[in-house]
């Protein structure tokens, strides 16, 4: 019986030859070509990645929410930056904002109670205000530890620092810098002749007290810029415990104990600056969230993308 004769191929170039562990005719090793062959196809393989075969164009809603974002957050900026602006002096009615008025009171002590501690109010005199609403404090906001936690003083709820008169009406009271803290409204300016031109005792600093929730919703809705008028007594108020806050009487003095301390009767706003600018900040400050919640979400969501082989 005739045997045929023993033969391969090379896998790499096919060449026909004895058996043996290299190719007599490329020169590669048959055995870490075989290897190297079967270990290819995984090197190869993608890496395994989420998909969803539901058609939703989530690069674009991406893409679009991103967009909103900045664009939402550039308008919050510039809104915020615009609603704080004083309007011009023919914005306010200037028939309006004459001197505070200041009348005897026939209105004897009484008490209020406010978040379970009684306050004793002792009226001096009947006030009214008008002014324009140049800065303004608040005392619940967190970083005030002086009146709820040291002096449990539930019925300061805001202090608004106006301007009226000639401050106005000449516009000298656009070119001044105002800023309160917890006590104080600052006022300053880098200008002496502007600090010349500027009637300092048309400015007052006003402690506002109330207890009632109506009336304080109201005076909270209050702006810088704002032409407001309120009716109330200049007092002095006190609570059990040693506690007691005083008030000026004058426009004239300055310095510590100058604020005037109002419990408020009647609360307006005659004018509101810049409605548009503040109805464009809130809006554009909720787009701002949302779109920043929409992508959050498209980051949970949103399927992995392939790599490009």
């Amino acid at each position: 019986m005739d045997l045929a004769p023993v033969s391969l191929r090379c896998p790499k170039c096919d060449a026909e030859q004895p058996p043996g562990e290299v190719c007599i005719a490329c020169g590669i090793v048959f055995a870490k070509y075989e290897q190297a062959s079967r270990q290819a196809p995984q090197a190869r393989r993608p890496v395994t990645t989420l998909s969803r075969g539901d058609g939703f164009p989530y690069r674009l809603v991406t893409q679009l929410l991103q967009l909103v974002f900045l664009a939402s957050l550039g308008l919050a900026l510039w809104s915020h930056w615009k609603k704080d602006q004083f309007p011009p002096p023919t914005f306010y009615d200037a028939a309006r904002l004459e001197a505070p008025r200041q009348t005897p009171t026939e209105s004897s002590s009484f008490q209020i109670e406010a978040q379970g501690i009684r306050y004793t109010i002792d009226p001096l005199f009947e006030y009214q205000l008008d002014g324009v609403v140049v800065s303004l404090h608040d005392s619940d906001v967190f970083w005030d530890i002086y009146h709820a936690k040291d002096w449990k003083d539930f019925i300061n709820l805001r202090d608004l620092c106006v301007v009226w008169g000639d401050n106005v009406a000449s516009g000298v009271f656009r070119e001044m810098q105002y800023r309160n803290s917890t006590w104080t409204c600052w006022i300053s300016t880098q200008d002496a002749e502007t600090a010349q031109r500027f009637a300092w005792d048309q400015l007052s600093n006003n402690h506002l007290l109330t207890q009632d929730a109506t009336l304080a919703a109201k005076i909270k809705s209050a702006e810088i810029g704002d032409q407001i008028r309120l009716d109330g007594k200049l007092a002095r108020y006190s609570r059990a415990g040693g506690f007691q806050r005083g008030t000026s009487v004058t426009r004239t003095d300055t310095g510590n104990g100058a604020c005037e301390t109002i419990y408020v009767d009647a609360f307006r706003i005659v004018r509101k600056a810049h409605p548009g600018w503040r109805l464009v900040y809130r809006l554009s400050c909720a787009l701002c969230l949302a779109a920043l919640l929409g992508l959050v979400v498209m980051l949970f969501v949103a399927p992995v993308r392939a790599p490009r082989t």
